[in-house]
C-alpha cells in the first residue's frame, strides 16, 4: 500500500483526535484513558518540540506519529516517538511506512538513536514492528501498565541506534 506521509497540520486534528479516541478506547495498548480531554490530545500531538506527521491516502488520515527529544539537554541527542494507526487499518503496512519515515526523519534531524521508554508487553504487533525495524529490548518495567483486561503487565524500554540509517 502506498501512502503519503506529510507534516501534520492543525486542520488534521479532528481526524487525529478521532484515531486517538479509537486507539485508547479499550485501555489495552496506550497510556491514555478514553476520557482524555481534547486539550491534552492537542498538546500531545502538537507540542512545540515535536515533529508530527500523518499518513494519508486520498485525503483520509490513516495514522500518525510524533518525533521529539527523548530527554532534555545532555540526553537530547536521543529521540523518542509515538505512533497510532487507525483501527481497521492495521496490517496494511501503514505502521511500517510510518516507522521507516520516522527513522529517516530522526537521522535527518540529527538524533543518534531512538528510545521508546514505554512499550506495552502485550502489544505484540508493536513489538514485532520495532524488532523488525532494528530495535532491541534493553529493559523491563514490571507491572508498568495497568491493562484494562489483564491488570498490571510489564512495559519494555526499546532502543535503536541510527548509525546505519543513511543521511
Amino acid at each position: 500500500m502506498e501512502i503519503s506521509i506529510r507534516p501534520a497540520e492543525q486542520t488534521d486534528f479532528t481526524s487525529m483526535k478521532d484515531i486517538f479516541r479509537e486507539v485508547v478506547k479499550e485501555g489495552t495498548n496506550y497510556v491514555f484513558s478514553s476520557s482524555t480531554p481534547e486539550e491534552i490530545i492537542q498538546d500531545y500531538w502538537f507540542t512545540p518540540k515535536a515533529q508530527t506527521y500523518v499518513a494519508e491516502d486520498r485525503g483520509w488520515i490513516l495514522g500518525m506519529y510524533k518525533l521529539h527529544p527523548a530527554f532534555p539537554d545532555h540526553g537530547a541527542h536521543l529521540a523518542s516517538a509515538s505512533f497510532m494507526v487507525a483501527p481497521g487499518q492495521q496490517g496494511r503496512g501503514i505502521g511500517t511506512q510510518l516507522a521507516q519515515h520516522c527513522l529517516l526523519q530522526a537521522k535527518k534531524t540529527g538524533y543518534s538513536g531512538i528510545v521508546f521508554s514505554y512499550v506495552i508487553s502485550t502489544n505484540e504487533a508493536s513489538i514485532r514492528l520495532w524488532k523488525k525495524m532494528g530495535f532491541s529490548t534493553v529493559g523491563t518495567i514490571p507491572g508498568g501498565f495497568n491493562h484494562k483486561q489483564l491488570g498490571l503487565v510489564d512495559t519494555f524500554v526499546m532502543f535503536r541506534t541510527l548509525k546505519d540509517i543513511p543521511q
